[in-house]
């Protein structure tokens, strides 16, 4: 779990991320103090960026492969201006623009079963084929157990029915989510 002060730190990074990229200057991630230990850990996330309560953009990693505070400026930029199903984020839209992260647990394979709404996000897998969808889909949807995989299996471009098939890999993780006020 992070404290509230490496939450609001890395919220504040997101931001100045996107802030400084408009500004049209480099933006450099300082170290965070050292008692912010859990920042300096790699580990998946996910950031997300909402427009009047839409979705606006989100990018992520499921396994990190870079420091929270060096991956989650970089995550909000490719949220804002890579993720192919938006145009990128203009600087008028910035201001508008609301900032959530999710930090992932490990994956872990799991059935279809021991999927739990609202705890568990999804990653699916057959093939070259992939899906992922996070924790709070499920809650903000208000799908149930089996829409949630449907969905999933959608999203990684397969059959809705996907994870009923054996060679469909399901993994789960849980993640701490928090955003700006």
């Amino acid at each position: 779990m992070l404290t509230k002060e490496e939450r609001e730190y890395l919220l504040d990074l997101a931001r100045r991320a996107l802030v400084v990229y408009f500004r049209g200057e480099p933006f450099m991630s300082p170290p965070p103090p050292l008692e912010y230990k859990t920042l300096y850990e790699k580990r998946g996330v996910f950031v997300t960026l909402t427009k009047r309560g839409r979705l606006r953009g989100c990018i992520g990693e499921l396994e990190g492969r870079k420091p929270l505070y060096q991956l989650i400026p970089e995550l909000a930029l490719s949220s804002a201006l890579q993720d192919p199903r938006f145009p990128p984020l203009s600087k008028e839209e910035l201001p508008e623009v609301k900032i959530e992260i999710s930090i992932l647990s490990p994956l872990y394979p799991a059935r279809p079963e021991e999927v739990e709404v609202g705890k568990h996000g999804i990653y699916i897998v057959k093939g070259f084929n992939r899906g992922v969808l996070l924790p709070q889909v499920a809650t903000e949807y208000n799908l149930t157990r089996e829409e949630f995989l449907r969905q999933g299996c959608l999203k990684a471009g397969l059959p809705e029915d996907c994870y009923k098939d054996p060679k469909t890999k399901l993994y789960v993780f849980t993640a701490e989510v928090f955003e700006e006020d």
